[in-house]
């Protein structure tokens, strides 16, 4: 029997990002007490949880210092050390696993993985040394990225190649260590799906966010994305059996790609809490953040119907670091637009400070919204 952490008890979180510090809200809604660790003495969850651990991911013991004090530990990131992982397990419920999470953070094993389950996905080559990438290159038809096996977030980790010629750039870019090579698609847009799934086995899926990005950070989100029925329901079976196979106890978002052919194909995943579905937050009965209290808490699962359609755009450090910086009361007299802010002290080009979600009658309607209150703070 998997054990039901009741309101009352204390989650424990890997992570004190913006991502923690949003979970970490709507575990106090529902009455928990929340600990969280992280490398960063300012980071933005320290301000609401009852406890934070200042220490790196890699801190063992003090990663069992948290689990020894937590009814239950899950994660905002998926770039926690195994061995604290594993350390965590030892005291308390680590959700999702550690096995979970070793297959996840490598790039070469997710691939691997993928392709052992028969999850539809790209061309690709793992390459340990710059003779295997310029091989891989040529194998896959020269415009290629170049993707770090471990770490790389918001399109850091990445270089794009046009030939076999520039892969001795790209590895030493890449700290000249592993990488995986992905031969370059013919994109007709981005999605990803939502999975929650508790330890007793319920799941629920959200409906497919269509995503925009720029310069590979994701610039705004829409939820429901306009895609066809087909196409939606062919990513919600996607993300069903992929959280089932792997077990996950928590959520799992999987990043996908529409081809222009019409192919839907795997990128990444992610098993927390996710950008593209900060929309969740408005336009949904179960907030995604809600939803993963309920799910690493082995509650029953939140409702995933979306009532109102809703979109977002991130807001970066780069607004604040322009003359007069972002115009608040400007957006916050629009109506059907709400400011989210993370509570960051520093702002830094391309950090992620915020996010601005808005609602309307229509997709179409929220996105237009969104996007003009984004113009109105300075872009």
């Amino acid at each position: 029997m998997k054990k039901t952490v009741l309101p009352g008890g204390t989650i424990g979180i890997l992570g004190g990002g913006q991502l923690g510090r949003m979970m970490a809200l709507s575990a106090r809604t529902l009455g928990y007490q929340v600990q969280a660790l992280d490398p960063d003495p300012a980071c933005p969850a320290r301000w609401v949880v009852d406890q934070c651990y200042t220490a790196g991911f890699g801190n063992v013991e003090e990663a069992s210092r948290l689990a020894r004090a937590s009814d239950v530990v899950t994660l905002e990131i998926e770039k926690i050390p195994l061995a604290s992982l594993r350390a965590v397990a030892e005291h308390a419920p680590m959700r999702p696993s550690p096995e979970v999470l070793e297959v996840v953070q490598h790039r070469g094993r997710q691939r691997a993985w993928l392709a052992k389950q028969g999850f539809p996905q790209g061309p690709w080559r793992q390459a340990d040394a710059p003779e295997a990438l310029a091989a891989a290159v040529t194998e896959l038809g020269g415009r290629c990225f170049v993707k770090s096996c471990e770490g790389g977030y918001d399109g850091r980790g990445q270089y794009q190649v046009k030939s076999a010629e520039e892969a001795p750039e790209a590895w030493r870019e890449l700290g000249q260590a592993s990488v995986v090579v992905e031969a370059a698609l013919e994109l007709e847009a981005e999605l990803s799906v939502l999975v929650a799934r508790a330890p007793n086995g319920q799941v629920v899926v959200y409906p497919p966010a269509f995503n925009h990005h720029e310069e590979r950070i994701l610039a705004w989100s829409l939820l429901p994305g306009q895609v066809p029925p087909r196409v939606a329901e062919q990513a919600t079976e996607i993300g069903r059996a992929m959280a089932s196979a792997l077990e996950v106890e928590g959520l799992l978002v999987v990043e996908l790609f529409l081809l222009k052919d019409g192919r839907l194909l795997v990128n990444e995943l992610a098993p927390r809490p996710h950008n593209s579905f900060h929309a969740t937050e408005v336009a949904c009965l179960t907030s995604q953040f809600e939803q993963a209290v309920r799910a690493v808490c082995n509650l029953p699962l939140g409702s995933v119907e979306v009532v109102r359609p809703a979109a977002i755009v991130n807001l970066l450090g780069d607004l604040w670091l322009r003359e007069g910086g972002p115009k608040f009361e400007s957006v916050l007299a629009m109506p059907g637009v709400r400011l989210h802010l993370y509570g960051k002290r520093e702002a830094r080009k391309g950090r992620k400070m915020g996010h601005l979600s808005a609602v309307g009658a229509t997709p179409e309607e929220a996105l237009a919204r969104v996007k003009a209150a984004r113009d109105v703070l300075g872009f």
